[in-house]
């Protein structure tokens, strides 16, 4: 039995007169890998910021979890949700290990549990603890970073973990070796709930259990990858994947 774990019941969001998302229904079920793919201005990140409430709805439901936002307490619905952004948001006066720790010491857990836990997260993300628990932000690659604020998301073992667009700005070569551990990440943890958003359609169909295309506020296509490529529900999306082939026909060219 599929346990939905986010729904969206007729969701409106404006700003002031500007209606971002003109209203959109969904559900994901727990565990799930769901990637939102669209261009600036599509309401991908309006979209992710309305499930832990940094954003509220202007009208519709949201239940997270089982709780309707309307009725929750989101300081206590953020504490239990992981979210990864491109910039990262370390703390440069802080160790790693006190980085990661922060959540935890906010949820009054013991200093042990949270040494104990620190480690098995560094080494989670492939970074030793020996190594770097004390070191300090600026000590690590752009790369290292990354996999230090995806440790910090998962420290109080949420059952949600929101992505927005958190490698954009990391090289190709870093990018695509963080996609692959993400994705190995997500396998390992099985019932965890991943929400990523990306403006890359290859990032996009690679990583996610299904994709959830927008334009302009709205949901193109929410299918597998392989529904998306092959029986794309609407014009922008033919035109998504048809930028794909093109690539790859420019790159044959060059053979």
């Amino acid at each position: 039995m599929t346990n939905e774990i986010i729904k969206f019941n007729h969701v409106k969001k404006n700003f002031g007169k500007n209606e971002v998302i003109p209203d959109i229904t969904f559900s994901i079920n727990q565990g799930e890998f769901v990637t939102v793919l669209g261009s600036s201005g599509s309401g991908k990140t309006t979209t992710l910021k309305m499930i832990n409430g940094l954003e509220q709805p202007t009208t519709g439901e949201i239940v997270v979890n089982g709780k309707d936002l309307k009725n929750t307490n989101l300081v206590d619905l953020r504490r239990h949700i992981g979210y990864v952004v491109q910039s990262i948001g370390l703390f440069p006066h802080m160790t790693i290990a006190q980085n990661i720790a922060i959540t935890p010491k906010l949820l009054g857990w013991k200093q042990e549990k949270i040494s104990s836990r620190v480690g098995e997260l560094l080494e989670m993300v492939g970074l030793h603890n020996a190594d770097f628990a004390k070191r300090y932000p600026a000590q690590l690659s752009g790369g290292q970073q990354q996999r230090v604020g995806v440790a910090r998301a998962l420290a109080t073992n949420p059952p949600i973990m929101l992505f927005d667009e958190p490698f954009s700005a990391l090289d190709a070569i870093t990018r695509q070796k963080l996609q692959v551990e993400v994705k190995k990440l997500h396998q390992q943890l099985k019932e965890k709930t991943f929400f990523f958003v990306t403006h890359d359609i290859n990032e996009a169909l690679y990583l996610g259990d299904r994709v959830m295309v927008m334009n302009r506020g709205k949901i193109e296509q929410f299918a597998s990858a392989q529904e998306v490529v092959n029986h794309p529900a609407s014009e922008y999306v033919k035109n998504l994947i048809d930028t794909v082939r093109t690539n790859q026909k420019l790159w044959e060219g060059l053979k």
